[in-house]
């Protein structure tokens, strides 16, 4: 399994769609910020990021379903982010990239305003460490620095504790929920919450767990 690992992560620096920065090049003005339209999409289409997106099976999804969008995909894992890049491939994919980074560093990756959503799926609930979770206030004011005016958060999750605690967040910080639901499948939700899906999402589906979904927008300043 390492030998097949250590293939894959030599065949991640092939990928022309995947960017792996390292620490200082976030720090010291990585170049892609504030220009990845132009520089890397090439075309003026707004801009969706997928947050711990594992294999990019929404980011995937996303672009398929909205070849005029650019989507972009953020995970640490390498190995995960093999399996995507190498669909991106397979599938003749232009408006997809990914980068090998921490979420924390998501001011480093994208200038003000440059991100129209944000889309979180199945992150892990971090149930002993709040400023660990995705959508905790502190997760929440870096994504303020990076979506454009009006731009929405999506969250999906399996767990009911962390669909709680993003729904509290929402309300102690005024931000706007514009739909919640604790079983997207059973509720009518919006198209893009149910017909594209994660392999763990078809997991819990499989064992019979609920499906939860958010969607808001960070309050204005």
């Amino acid at each position: 399994m390492a030998k097949k690992k250590l293939i894959h992560f030599k065949e991640n620096l092939s990928f022309p769609h995947l960017l792996q920065p390292t620490y200082k090049d976030l720090h010291s003005g990585f170049s892609l910020r504030s220009c990845w339209n132009e520089r890397f999409f090439r075309n003026h289409q707004p801009i969706v990021v997928e947050l711990g997106c594992g294999k990019g099976e929404y980011t995937i999804g996303l672009a398929e379903k909205y070849p005029r969008g650019n989507f972009i995909g953020i995970d640490w894992k390498g190995a995960r982010l093999w399996r995507g890049s190498k669909t991106v491939l397979e599938h003749g994919l232009k408006n997809v990239g990914f980068v090998r980074a921490m979420v924390d560093h998501v001011e480093q990756i994208f200038a003000p305003s440059e991100i129209s959503e944000i889309w979180i799926t199945f992150p892990d609930p971090q149930v002993k460490k709040e400023r660990l979770r995705l959508t905790s206030p502190v997760f929440l004011a870096k994504y303020r620095n990076i979506l454009s005016p009006g731009g929405i958060i999506h969250l999906k999750t399996d767990d009911l504790f962390f669909y709680n605690y993003t729904l509290d967040v929402i309300r102690e910080q005024n931000h706007q929920l514009l739909l919640a639901s604790e079983d997207i499948y059973q509720s009518g939700n919006p198209e893009d919450a149910v017909t594209i899906q994660t392999y763990y999402e078809q997991r819990w589906l499989d064992l019979g767990k609920k499906i939860c979904y958010l969607r808001f927008q960070l309050k204005k300043l």
